[in-house]
């Protein structure tokens, strides 16, 4: 699976990959070891074989689940490891390093942990403002051209900054937050994508649990829990996405004999998006993956869910307050 180019794109194996950010625990009120291995074990058993994590997820947790997982599964082969780069922590906080070092010390301590003597995709986790987005690209570029990873990848990446990391190193993967409530990018990223014939990843696709079905009113969210910060989940806007939940489900089975679930990652494929990541954390979670397949939304019933949101959030609100800093600001952040 190694491009030659940079108009050559990854085949991606799954239309739905897992996604590891909450299997690894931090920001997400921690982990149990044992239920993210059977977890990703399932996930490979169901036909999952896109796996995205990275090693700020639990800081170096996920990544060591994943290599576990797959050494214990015997599964390393048949399935797409995306990792990521340039992110550090400091005593808790993280913060962005996109600088040719830090990505040469990452590539070594994933491919560690993950068990493995390559990454089938290797991502810029979000670009760095102090650090040129070409060094960056140059640094990637070595180890694509070495042959430690098979392709590169860009994560929440803005056109332009894309375009300059292209002008020295190719880019065949694009990652970015999409679901039904954060569509941001279908303004920029998502045209960017289809005229350059690149897949896109779409991270967050049940929107921190909310397009679960699973949430309800006096839902509880304890210790390091990010829905605590996330604006979301906060009682000026909760209120209003429960319900925006709640239509949506009546829809979906009304129409379909589907849960919005189903229906919020069968929106995303229908969208164009290469793959959803699904940050399912246990087996029993991932139960729901036969109902995404054989069937699709059409027009009508594109315009229909619109017109839910558009009726029910009057106060929408996107993934911003995820976005990490950069190293000259103190503020802590995922």
């Amino acid at each position: 699976m190694r491009p030659k180019g940079g108009s050559e794109t990854v085949v991606i194996s799954s239309r739905i990959g897992l996604g590891t950010w909450s299997i690894g625990g931090l920001m997400w009120g921690g982990t149990d070891r044992a239920d993210a291995v059977k977890t990703i074990r399932a996930a490979v058993e169901r036909g999952i074989t896109l796996i995205d994590t990275a090693p700020v997820y639990g800081f170096g947790t996920a990544e060591e689940l994943v290599g576990r997982a797959l050494a214990e599964h015997g599964a390393r082969e048949h399935v797409v490891i995306a990792t990521k780069a340039g992110l550090r922590w400091r005593a808790g906080s993280v913060y962005r390093d996109g600088s040719p070092a830090r990505i040469r010390a990452e590539v070594e301590d994933s491919l560690r942990r993950l068990r493995t003597d390559y990454i089938d995709i290797y991502q810029v986790h979000w670009p760095d403002p102090r650090v040129p987005v070409e060094k960056t690209a140059a640094a990637m570029y070595t180890l694509y051209e070495r042959g430690t990873i098979r392709a590169i990848g860009v994560s929440n990446f803005s056109p332009l900054e894309i375009e300059r990391f292209r002008s020295v190193a190719p880019v065949h993967v694009l990652q970015s937050p999409y679901n039904l409530f954060e569509r941001g990018i279908e303004h920029d990223v998502l045209p960017y994508a289809e005229r350059h014939g690149l897949p896109v990843f779409a991270y967050g696709a049940l929107c921190r649990g909310l397009l679960s079905g699973r949430m309800r009113p006096d839902t509880k969210f304890t210790g390091d829990d990010l829905r605590q910060s996330d604006p979301k989940f906060q009682p000026r806007r909760y209120g209003q996405y429960l319900r925006a939940v709640a239509a949506l489900d009546r829809f979906a089975h009304e129409a379909y004999g589907k849960t919005v679930l189903a229906l919020a990652l069968r929106w995303i494929l229908d969208q164009g998006i290469s793959s959803a990541l699904w940050g399912a954390r246990t087996p029993e979670q991932l139960a729901p993956i036969g109902d995404i397949v054989g069937w699709r939304l059409g027009p009508e019933a594109r315009k229909t869910i619109d017109g839910i949101l558009k009726d029910i959030i009057t106060d929408p609100v996107g993934p911003e307050f995820m976005a990490p800093p950069a190293r000259d600001r103190q503020k802590v952040a995922s």
